[in-house]
C-alpha cells in the first residue's frame, strides 16, 4: 500500500453524458483518513455530482474508501464534501445552475504538488441520445482511421 506521488482518478463517463461548457479547479475539505485514502487511490468519483446547500457547493456521492491503517475513528466513505472556491466563482455557478438548469460534474480528483487533493468540475448540459449516438460514430471512425495508417505505415 505504498503511496502515489501523483493521484489522478478521472470520470470516464462525463464526456460521453454531458456537454462541458465550463471547468473549475476547487479544494476540499477532507478529514486526515481521508487524505490518507485518496494519496492511496481509494476513491471514485463516477456517480457524483455537485449541489449547493446554503451558498456553498458540496460534492455528493464522491466514494473515498476507508483508510486501511486507520483506528474506530475512521471517516464515512460517502459522507458529503464541500468544494473551495472563490466567492465570486461559486455565486457564477448558482446562478447558471439555477436559471438554465445545468449541472456541476467532477471531471477529475488529483493531488497538486503540495500534495493537497484538488477537483476538477464542470459546468454541464446533459446530452441527448441522439448526441450520444454522433460521440459514438466520431470514435468509431477515428479508430477506423488510425487501423488504416497504421496497416498503410506497415
Amino acid at each position: 500500500m505504498a503511496l502515489q506521488k501523483n493521484v489522478n482518478i478521472k470520470n470516464r463517463k462525463a464526456r460521453f453524458e454531458y456537454e462541458i461548457l465550463d471547468t473549475y479547479v476547487a479544494g476540499i475539505v477532507l478529514a486526515g483518513t481521508e487524505i490518507k485514502a485518496i494519496r492511496e487511490g481509494k476513491a471514485s468519483i463516477a456517480e457524483s455530482f455537485c449541489e449547493f446547500q446554503n451558498n456553498e457547493l458540496f460534492a455528493i456521492n464522491m466514494t473515498v474508501q476507508e483508510y486501511s491503517h486507520a483506528t474506530s475513528f475512521n471517516h464515512n466513505p460517502q459522507s458529503e464534501r464541500k468544494l473551495l472556491l472563490n466567492r465570486n466563482e461559486l455565486k457564477k455557478l448558482e446562478k447558471e445552475v439555477k436559471n438554465t438548469g445545468l449541472t456541476i460534474i467532477p471531471l477529475k480528483l488529483f493531488t497538486n504538488d503540495r500534495g493537497l487533493a484538488k477537483l476538477q468540475i464542470a459546468l454541464c448540459k446533459g446530452k441527448k441520445e441522439y448526441d450520444k449516438r454522433e460521440a459514438i460514430k466520431k470514435r468509431e471512425t477515428k479508430r477506423d482511421l488510425s487501423r488504416i495508417k497504421k496497416a498503410f505505415n506497415n
